[in-house]
């Protein structure tokens, strides 16, 4: 392993079928106002809304509502949170959902009391905290993201045409986070298949980087095989619990910090994916589906015996009187036949991407720097024209 790193994660996990009663451990060490955020309304329709309700009566908190947060979090919800949030002197913002859900939550919690602009600040200049932050506690009801373990938050901003990712530091990370698999069954096929590549997409994008021999690689791997096999069985049977406990689990350590330390990491294909949902606000998954395939191939050369080890270790390609050119494009054929199994978006033009948005895309893209190759705008584009 190359480099220097420390590694801190605050968030305490209760996992299972009984987690959510281990909020009435958590709720008496915050105040008495409680933000409890979701989105459209599906926990009140699978029971989940009243179970949490009634848990928070029995410990004597005062409930303030913000519902409606929708997929793709916008900036406009963000300030109608930072006002219910600092109006109501809200002690703890308890977030009900997926990663949407507990993006928006983190925004707000470092926001409501931000004297600056919070888009301004966070999103474009991308500073540092340096004000009163609420704390955050996540109950997950759909998986993907691991934003129940991780600082990040993304919010879109549709008059700009851009949706931007900040990932804030563990001062950020939620206090606490339930993780019940169950929750997730009654999840739209959609949904579930759109998280299952999310996660896949996290950890591929830590792993096509670095060429030392590092423990976070041979980690990733074990944990992409393991949402392979998982997510097979769950596209099946939506409600088999051992499947889908191991794809929440997996979507946890992906982005949990864990497999990104000693490395450098990419994360090019989130960034096109990203630009893209702020100019469709298309499923998160299903942007970085879109694009994946395209990218992967396009920076294959660049970083050859990565894909070459994937196709090996993750994919069993079997090397023997092969190029590794050969090796590493047969891996990438058989994820790409494991994500059409699944039933993912192929193409951004089934997103509704018009060549006309392609150069503002390419521009909202904000390249990285630590992949293998750092692109220009022109080479987004044409990578862009591949996806379509």
């Amino acid at each position: 392993m190359l480099g220097n790193f420390d590694y801190c994660n605050p968030t305490k996990l209760y996992f299972g079928e009984d987690s959510l009663n281990y909020l009435n451990e958590e709720l008496p060490k915050y105040g008495k106002n409680i933000m409890l955020t979701y989105g459209g309304g599906s926990i009140k329709k699978n029971g989940i809304y009243e179970q949490i309700i009634s848990i928070l009566k029995a410990n004597g908190k005062t409930v303030f509502e913000d519902s409606g947060v929708m997929p793709n979090p916008t900036v406009q919800k963000l300030y109608e949170g930072c006002k219910l949030a600092k109006e109501n002197g809200i002690d703890l913002i308890l977030a009900v959902g997926g990663g949407s859900v507990c993006d928006y939550a983190k925004a707000v919690s470092v926001s409501a009391y931000c004297e600056d602009d919070p888009w301004e600040k966070y999103y474009l200049r991308m500073e540092d905290v340096d004000n009163r932050i609420i704390p955050v506690g996540c109950v997950l009801t759909m998986v993907g993201t691991g934003s129940g373990m991780n600082g990040g938050a993304v919010i879109t901003n549709h008059e700009q045409k851009l949706k931007i990712g900040h990932v804030f530091g563990e001062n950020v990370f939620p206090k606490f986070s339930l993780l019940n698999p169950a929750f997730t069954f009654t999840l739209p096929r959609h949904q579930m298949i759109a998280g299952f590549y999310d996660i896949m997409n996290h950890i591929t994008e830590q792993y096509f980087s670095g060429e030392d021999d590092n423990t976070s690689d041979y980690i990733s791997e074990g944990l992409m095989k393991s949402l392979i096999h998982a997510s097979r069985i769950a596209i099946k049977n939506p409600h088999d619990y051992e499947a889908r406990s191991n794809i929440m689990w997996t979507a946890t350590w992906a982005l949990n910090t864990l497999i990104a330390k000693g490395k450098s990491t990419d994360w090019m294909v989130h960034m096109i994916g990203q630009s893209i949902g702020a100019y469709t606000d298309a499923a998160h998954g299903m942007t970085l589906s879109a694009v994946s395939m395209a990218y992967y191939r396009y920076i294959c050369p660049y970083g050859l015996n990565k894909f070459k080890r994937f196709a090996i270790n993750v994919w069993d390609i079997a090397s023997d009187g092969k190029t590794d050119e050969e090796i590493a494009s047969e891996g990438l054929d058989r994820m790409e036949a494991w994500m059409k199994e699944l039933g993912l978006v192929m193409n951004i033009s089934d997103l509704g991407v018009t060549e006309d948005m392609l150069d503002g895309i390419a521009k909202g893209s904000f390249p990285m720097e630590g992949g293998y190759k750092v692109l220009g705008h022109n080479e987004i584009v044409d990578i862009l024209k591949q996806s379509m």
